[in-house]
């Protein structure tokens, strides 16, 4: 028999589940956005809003997906410094737990993709001047003119893609350095 003091009650617990839901499937789509694995996003939004140290098991259990898909991203997460494995006492399972300090999810993240893309840019970039230069002097003038401008447009691509590597790398030594918490009291007008 349910009273009426129940009802209120249940209310805020499906509450709390379409909170925990949406947020599982918006951090799902937004890693889904910067080329990681959905299940990805959905392991650190189920980590990061429990309270508690979550095993393989219990991840399986709420995000009904494979044990072996949950293990394999829960690695990577884990390789990217996002998440970390946690002790439990009288247990053998692996117990897991978000990092909850968001701007070094964000640096641990940049630094360990998008520098390295920019890197890969830079080498591509160098392999095709060069290969331009050397081979340049084989050329007719009609080529030559088009091999010019190769270079002209390489270079210019080069030198965004150096500044974006000098940017992303300051930005990811300079950010500790940054008080988030008065920004963030700043931004909600706290004062």
């Amino acid at each position: 028999m349910t009273t009426d003091n129940d009802q209120p009650k249940n209310e805020l617990q499906n509450t709390l589940h379409a909170v925990s839901d949406s947020m599982l499937e918006g951090l799902g789509q937004l890693a889904d956005y910067f080329g990681y694995n959905k299940v990805m996003g959905q392991l650190y939004g189920a980590l990061l809003l429990h309270p508690d140290s979550l095993s393989l098991d219990d991840l399986v259990e709420k995000l009904g997906k494979s044990k072996a898909s949950i293990s394999m991203n829960m690695r990577t997460l884990e390789h990217m410094g996002i998440v970390r494995e946690v002790w439990v006492r009288d247990t053998r399972k692996k117990y897991y737990e978000a990092e909850t300090d968001l701007w070094k999810v964000l640096t641990h993240v940049l630094g360990s993709r998008e520098l390295r893309d920019v890197d890969r840019a830079l080498n591509v970039l160098d392999s095709n001047i060069n290969q331009l230069r050397e081979t340049m002097p084989q050329m007719d003038e009609d080529q030559k003119s088009i091999a010019k401008y190769y270079v002209e447009r390489i270079d210019e691509l080069s030198d965004f893609f150096r500044l974006a590597r000098v940017i992303l790398t300051s930005l990811l030594n300079q950010g500790s350095a940054f008080d988030l918490t008065q920004i963030m009291d700043d931004l909600n007008g706290d004062n």
